[in-house]
């Protein structure tokens, strides 16, 4: 899980550009028109403009607030519902819902996999669940149509595969209860096939065990830690609301004779700690013709990163950075808004560390706020795993399995997904 940038369609072509890759989005579609100041839903979280990322930071809201026992507001959950198109997909904002998608509609896998997943939290308390059955069952069988030979996704449909968008949508089947590994493409590849041909060895010597957003003109892979993040949570079969696993385990890179795609996630999170190390956090590149090269913070991805460690087992070597965020990220939340606070409340969660006291801030106190008021939390012990599925951990360790043989130990624990 990442920031808002995986769902913002302009920033998604330029990293494109700079990655040396073609763009995802179709050349001559645009997104949904930007609504006028003060003209925002009721029921959307945040007050920025959404035209890049509404549904992007609604789904990760949602996310967050079931994570510590929260319902969205009917309303909500309602605006959600009414963002999806008639064939199953989502875009990034769809300013008229009144108006029904078109050719000129970009569809978003991105947004479409975190919605589905948000919207199946939420279903249990919801006002309208055989609606949300309905929109969960099309959007997953809108990305099916849409899922390339190579057995990824991109951010658009028929858009080059890249790591983060697999990933994505590999996190949110795992958490609606479908085998992602059962999701094969016209020429029998599955999403763990594209991953795969991500990865870097651990000799690589820039970037061992990492994993690539996609590869660059010359077919090249080179590392990149948001896509590594990503990777990670999806090699491993979870998704962005993550918990640590049990027991705990170093993180090291060891390549296979014959890879498989959860030593390499495995690998990702040696990456993820070894990066981590050097200062406590990841680090943004500067930007193309950029006069100060002066390497900035990624809070966003430190926390990602966080998360995709706990859930690996390396929670000892993610323990640095989440100190550093409760000292460091409280005023890029606060700018950021609902889908940053989402992200530090999930790692948080990841690490069992108390969102409503990370460093000065109550994470939760604030994420509400950015939105309508959602539901007292519900306390009963149906309500903390009924929405969850945590069904796929028993396809994971039948299907795919622990790394038996290597030596790592690995055992997934019962999680929330």
């Amino acid at each position: 899980m990442n920031t808002v940038r995986r769902g913002a369609a302009a920033l998604a072509a330029a990293a494109a550009v700079v990655l040396g890759t073609a763009a995802a989005v179709p050349a001559a579609a645009a997104p949904s028109p930007t609504p006028s100041t003060g003209s925002l839903p009721s029921g959307l979280y945040g007050t920025k403009d959404p035209q890049y990322d509404g549904v992007w930071r609604q789904s990760l809201a949602f996310l967050a607030q079931r994570s510590t026992g929260y319902q969205p507001a009917d309303t909500a959950v309602e605006w959600l519902l009414g963002q999806q198109c008639g064939d199953g997909s989502f875009p990034s904002y769809r300013a008229d819902e009144s108006k029904p998608c078109d050719a000129k509609t970009i569809r978003d896998t991105n947004a479409t996999a975190v919605a589905v997943q948000a919207l199946r939290a939420v279903r249990r308390q919801a006002a309208s669940p055989a609606a949300i059955d309905k929109a969960v069952d099309a959007g997953s069988g809108w990305l099916r149509t849409v899922q390339n030979k190579d057995g990824g996704w991109g951010y658009g449909a028929g858009g080059a595969s890249d790591a983060n968008s697999t990933s994505v949508v590999v996190g949110a089947l795992a958490a609606i209860g479908v085998r992602p590994g059962a999701f094969t493409s016209s020429e029998g590849r599955t999403p763990y096939d594209a991953l795969l041909s991500f990865a870097l060895p651990c000799s690589d010597k820039d970037g061992a065990g990492a994993f690539a957003y996609q590869p660059d003109k010359t077919g090249k892979l080179l590392a990149n830690a948001d896509a590594t993040a990503a990777a990670t949570l999806a090699g491993l079969g979870k998704s962005v609301v993550a918990t640590k696993a049990s027991p705990a385990q170093p993180a090291v890179c060891t390549d296979l004779s014959k890879p498989t795609v959860e030593r390499a996630a495995l690998n990702g999170a040696s990456y993820l700690a070894k990066a981590l190390a050097k200062t406590g956090h990841l680090t943004l590149p500067p930007m193309p013709g950029a006069t100060d090269t002066t390497a900035q913070p990624d809070i966003g991805n430190t926390a990602d990163a966080v998360v995709a460690l706990a859930a690996s087992g390396a929670t000892k070597e993610a323990e640095p950075a989440l100190a550093w965020l409760e000292k460091n990220s409280a005023a890029w939340a606060k700018e950021g808004g609902p889908a940053a606070y989402a992200q530090l409340i999930l790692a948080a969660r990841a690490t069992e560390t108390d969102p409503r006291e990370f460093g000065a801030v109550d994470l939760v106190e604030q994420l509400n706020a950015t939105g309508p008021e959602p539901k007292a939390p519900d306390t009963s012990a149906a309500s903390t795993s009924d929405d969850e599925d945590s069904g796929f951990d028993i396809w994971w360790i039948i299907g795919i399995g622990t790394v038996v043989g290597v030596g790592i130990g690995f055992l997934v624990s019962g999680r929330r997904k």
